[in-house]
């Protein structure tokens, strides 16, 4: 970062603007000397203000990311995304500029286990999670009654070794027609194809059992009894076409005792699972996660 990203204007700080519109900012391109106050000179000519930042330059890969809340002046709204285009087109970034009242859309798909579900609805309904869920999906009838007592759509769709690109097909259509952003696999106890994968990159939120990388697959809690493990915990990552090796989003672990059997550790871990999938759909929903590659940046 150069000087002038140091002391660039528009920083953080000072009232905001009348009738000014949250804006949440991120982009991520090369590591290079301007980037910051080229932001900040866009945001100071249209007389909005930054009133959260942060960076991170991951020198390894030369990648820097950025995340910005800037409130923008309601007059000035579009003519600020199409200036901050314009400024930011010489390094190239991959770059998302959202008024943050515009909320991300999220289907969430579920089988049977109903404790994912269950925390997402709670934190959603207190307006404590910032997502509008369009749609509850599942190859099983057992959570219909949760989505419906919650007024989320819910559309079952049972899947079986020959039914499977029809019903993937017939989700994208879904996802397509609800307009949503993101899926959210809240125990979705079903692998998806690596075509519908490849068609969300970045958009699909799986929780896994276990403190990643160890453990994946099928029965982690019975693969970590078998270990005689002292911790068990919980991943949240983005899906990819290889199975419980997507970029990691959230984890975290609880302290396990010789004296439990696999039911004991089962249970558990659903407390770690449900608030580990939470956090993450919180993260990734206020545009903190950042992928650079198999890695996150996640600005929290």
């Amino acid at each position: 970062m150069s000087a002038a990203d140091r002391d660039a204007p528009g920083s953080a700080g000072g009232a905001a603007p009348a009738g000014a519109i949250p804006h949440v900012l991120t982009l991520r391109c090369a590591d290079q000397p301007g980037i910051v106050a080229a932001v900040a000179q866009t945001v100071f000519a249209v007389g909005a203000n930054i009133t959260d930042s942060a960076q991170y330059a991951y020198e390894r890969t030369g990648t820097f990311t950025l995340r910005m809340e800037i409130d923008v002046p309601d007059a000035a709204a579009s003519r600020f995304a199409e200036a901050l285009r314009a400024e930011l087109a010489r390094f190239d970034p991959v770059l998302s500029l959202r008024p943050t009242a515009e909320l991300r859309r999220a289907v969430i798909m579920v089988s049977k286990a109903d404790h994912c579900l269950w925390d997402l609805l709670y934190h959603w309904a207190a307006g404590e999670l910032p997502v509008d869920i369009v749609a509850i999906v599942s190859n099983h009838e057992a959570l219909r009654p949760i989505a419906e007592a919650h007024g989320v759509p819910f559309h079952l769709l049972p899947i079986t070794r020959e039914t499977k690109a029809e019903r993937e097909a017939e989700l994208h259509r879904l996802v397509h027609e609800r307009r949503a952003d993101f899926i959210v696999l809240a125990r979705y106890m079903q692998i998806l194809s690596d075509e519908f994968c490849s068609r969300y990159p970045a958009r699909i939120i799986n929780i896994h059992h276990s403190f990643l990388p160890g453990f994946k697959g099928a029965k982690p809690y019975h693969q970590a009894y078998d270990r005689g493990v002292k911790l068990i915990g919980a991943t949240a990552h983005y899906v990819t076409s290889d199975l419980d090796e997507g970029p990691i989003i959230e984890q975290n672990v609880v302290r396990v005792s010789h004296r439990l059997l696999e039911d004991d550790l089962v249970r558990t871990g659903r407390d770690v699972e449900r608030r580990v999938l939470t956090r993450a759909v919180r993260l990734h929903a206020e545009d903190r996660v950042i992928l650079t590659g198999a890695r996150t940046v996640v600005f929290d």
